[in-house]
């Protein structure tokens, strides 16, 4: 099974691909985790994606696709992916679309995530990584996942780990705004590569303002 799954950021789209990847056993491929782990490796490509990160642009295609691209023909994909965070455009999702085509690859589902702005970016801002696993869900602003508390410290809520961070891009809020202009553009931009891809695979949309629990007993009945 070759999945795509599209949300804005502060959707949750994280935590739902790894409940799809449990479903199905296909690796999740999230292009942030490629970015960091390139950019705390200190590689050439992640150094380039940082300076753009930083100030809340998106990485060019030049630097994405060939990182994607090519983590799609590792042996583990062999049997199926789930491809969370890319494309992000419209031109990657023609580029994509093209590579999966030429390496005879069928895209089978597309998930999108809908979520209101607004409530995107508060969850953004208030979310907390897991230094354990990063798609363990800690949100300070949403109740049903907020971090457990041990000696007075906020700790992650599924494994207890206390080394919980905030992404530095994730509390600048003119960043967050530049990211979700780019997300929910229609003419060019995330949507428009939602759009590109209807034609070619079958699309779930699943509301994403319920809770975790909610969301992912939703998108689990729609797959089936």
């Amino acid at each position: 099974m070759n999945i795509l799954i599209f949300g804005p950021n502060g959707s949750g789209k994280g935590t739902q691909g790894a409940v799809v990847q449990k479903r199905y056993g296909v690796p999740h491929i999230e292009t942030g985790v490629i970015f960091r782990e390139n950019i705390k490796n200190g590689t050439e490509l992640g150094n380039k994606a940082k300076d753009f990160i930083d100030r809340g642009e998106l990485v060019p295609d030049a630097i994405t696709v060939p990182m994607i691209l090519n983590r799609l023909r590792e042996a583990d994909c062999k049997g199926g992916w789930l491809l969370d965070g890319f494309p992000r455009n419209l031109a990657q999702a023609e580029a994509l679309g093209k590579a999966l085509q030429e390496a005879g690859m069928k895209l089978d589902c597309v998930i999108e995530i809908i979520l209101d702005r607004e409530i995107a970016k508060k969850r953004i801002m208030g979310r907390r990584l897991c230094a354990t696993d990063n798609n363990h869900p800690n949100n300070i602003f949403i109740d049903a996942i907020k971090p457990a508390e041990k000696d007075g410290k906020p700790v992650c809520r599924v494994c207890g780990c206390d080394k919980l961070t905030a992404r530095a891009d994730d509390q600048d809020e003119a960043a967050i705004d530049k990211r979700h202009g780019i997300y929910y553009d229609k003419q060019t931009g995330t949507l428009a590569a939602v759009d590109y891809f209807r034609a070619r695979a079958t699309i779930l949309k699943v509301d994403g303002t319920p809770g975790v629990k909610e969301v992912s007993q939703a998108l689990l009945a729609k797959l089936g």
